[in-house]
């Protein structure tokens, strides 16, 4: 089969994908991790962002993905930027308790559980 479907299309995806999410986690969620290890608040609050992520793309009709999870990410990103979001030009401060950060935090936590 050729186009879309196919198999190097597939492939191409998944790595595209797994590229998206290894840099997310090394712009996110790396100091996220760490953060969360010393403030359980934080911790609490990406494990209820990770509910509402599996709740919102139906993880329970179909199984979670790099493809759908990287995809998700790319779409809280555009919209954070076109309601005027934007990313911290230097370290994090997770205490500012910023949602868009903390939902890709949450992507990062849930990528963790994905087969390799």
């Amino acid at each position: 089969m050729n186009g879309l479907f196919s198999g190097a299309a597939a492939r191409a995806a998944l790595r595209s994908a797994h590229t998206s999410l290894t840099e997310l986690t090394a712009c996110v969620g790396d100091s996220g991790f760490e953060a969360a290890a010393r403030f359980p608040g934080l911790l609490a609050t990406v494990d209820q962002h990770a509910a509402g992520i599996r709740d919102s793309l139906s993880t329970d009709v179909r199984p979670l993905t790099p493809i759908i999870l990287a995809a998700y990410a790319e779409g809280v990103r555009d919209a954070a930027f076109k309601h005027g979001w934007r990313p911290p030009a230097g370290p994090i401060d997770w205490s500012a308790k910023d949602w868009v950060l903390t939902r890709l935090l949450a992507v990062c936590s849930l990528a963790r559980t994905l087969p390799a």
